[in-house]
């Protein structure tokens, strides 16, 4: 089995594959050299304790039937179609790391920023290690009423004292921290019965050492929607009782505002070389459908975020449906052989855990498909053949010992209070594994 993506879907495929009655040998492939994808990337930094869950990856990744490539990418290294012929199956675990535009006049104007791009900025991804958005700005709006905005709200506003036990790198924490910014903006077209915040984590923003939640209390309903189930109406019980908190909270002395502003929709950028506020329309429910009023407003910003979902990335051979952003398939099924999980199957819905279920199926899938299908039929011999190709390409392939090494370096360079200081570069973490080879030479000659 060759396993494309080495983030939560793809632990949770491979973890899957060993209960299976069926003796799989599991090969884990990742762009990076790091593994765990949105565990590493995704999450905030100011997270850690979500971030723990990568304990259970690690007992998955030290089975003796798992081995781990990384910094090997496919389409790069590694044409899909040379998996699918030395692999008995193929599963494609890559997420959705791509931003959806802003579709609206002035959407792609300098200033504007996808939440992945960002939220991969502030969390040391290499691809967005140079994204070096322009804060200097007192507000910013934040387009999207789910948990990645609320995130990003919170990098925004918090203190460094706040953020001293986290991994946010250096580079994000001088920027974000010498910003001038004293209001950020939640904009949702729907309203708050609608908004996709756990409460967890909008409880957090009372918590803010110099920041104050703002809501109008005008615009929250009596109680939750009479058409909700009983399990979203508890939900929208606890986030209505915690919008309505906020306006009890003291703002003495904090110097930030964070307002909720619920019905508005953004419909156009404002600005003439680069982002200078947004102009909002106030909308309305009908039937469940977000109807404008033609009631515009303007936000004065000089940054957006838009935090309004990412999309999968096609691969040369594997369907892809443009319009939702997935790989096609059905119920995870791609073609013979090869199979889709988590957000590149269905889209980025869900939290981590959902992806448990769906690699659940997927696995039963492919061990009925295999019984079926009797003794193995491909060319080659899996992760010897990858290893062949690989060294045949001169690729620098990193295993999962290389892996701990790097993390080990992270660290031991942290700062006391600090779970690590990441290495931003690819090219930084190749070179802590040259050292004690380039150590080795120097010992025998």
């Amino acid at each position: 089995m060759a396993i494309i993506g080495a983030g939560p879907s793809g632990f949770y495929a491979a973890e899957a594959l060993l209960r299976s009655s069926l003796d799989f040998r599991i090969d884990l492939i990742e762009g990076l050299p790091t593994p765990f994808g949105l565990i590493r990337f995704g999450v905030a930094p100011d997270h850690q304790s979500t971030k723990r869950v990568v304990r259970a990856y690690e007992r998955t990744a030290k089975d003796e039937a798992v081995h781990y490539y990384g910094n090997v990418e496919v389409g790069r290294d590694v044409a899909l179609s040379e998996l699918r012929r030395i692999y008995d199956a193929v599963i494609i675990a890559i997420g959705a790391p791509l931003d959806r535009e802003l579709k609206i006049p002035g959407g792609d104007k300098p200033g504007v920023y996808g939440s992945a791009a960002f939220v991969g900025w502030y969390n040391g991804h290499p691809a967005h290690r140079d994204l070096a958005p322009d804060l200097e700005t007192e507000s910013v709006a934040i387009i999207g009423n789910g948990n990645v905005a609320l995130d990003i709200a919170r990098v925004l506003v918090k203190t460094p004292g706040e953020m001293a036990t986290t991994d946010l790198p250096d580079y994000a924490g001088e920027a974000v921290h010498a910003a001038p910014i004293k209001d950020v903006y939640l904009i949702g077209r729907r309203g708050p019965l609608e908004a996709k915040f756990t409460n967890v984590e909008l409880r957090e923003m009372a918590q803010l050492a110099d920041c104050l939640p703002v809501v109008d209390p005008g615009q929250l309903p009596e109680e939750p929607a009479a058409e909700a189930s009983e399990r979203d109406r508890r939900l929208q019980a606890k986030n209505l009782d915690t919008l309505r908190s906020f306006a009890a909270l003291s703002g003495a002395g904090k110097r930030k505002r964070l307002h909720f502003k619920f019905f508005s929709r953004p419909v156009e950028v404002l600005g003439e070389s680069r982002v200078e506020g947004l102009r909002l329309e106030r909308t309305r429910l009908e039937a469940g459908n977000v109807v404008g009023t033609g009631e515009t407003f303007d936000l004065p910003c000089g940054a957006i975020v838009a935090a309004i979902g990412t999309r999968s990335r096609p691969l040369n051979g594997l369907p892809f449906d443009a319009n939702r952003g997935v790989v096609t398939n059905r119920r995870g099924r791609v073609a013979k052989g090869l199979y889709v999980v988590g957000w590149a199957r269905r889209g980025p819905t869900g939290v981590i855990g959902t992806n448990k279920p769906d690699a659940d199926e997927i696995a039963a899938h492919i061990e009925a498909d295999l019984t079926e299908a009797g003794p193995s039929r491909t060319s080659g011999s899996g992760r010897l053949a990858l290893e062949d190709l690989l060294d045949e390409r001169g690729v620098a392939w990193i295993s999962y010992e290389d892996w701990k090494a790097i993390e080990a370096a992270e660290e031991a360079a942290a700062e006391p209070g600090m779970p690590r200081k990441k290495l931003i570069r690819v090219a930084e973490m190749l070179a802590v594994l040259n050292e004690p080879r380039a150590a080795q030479r120097d010992e025998a000659d």
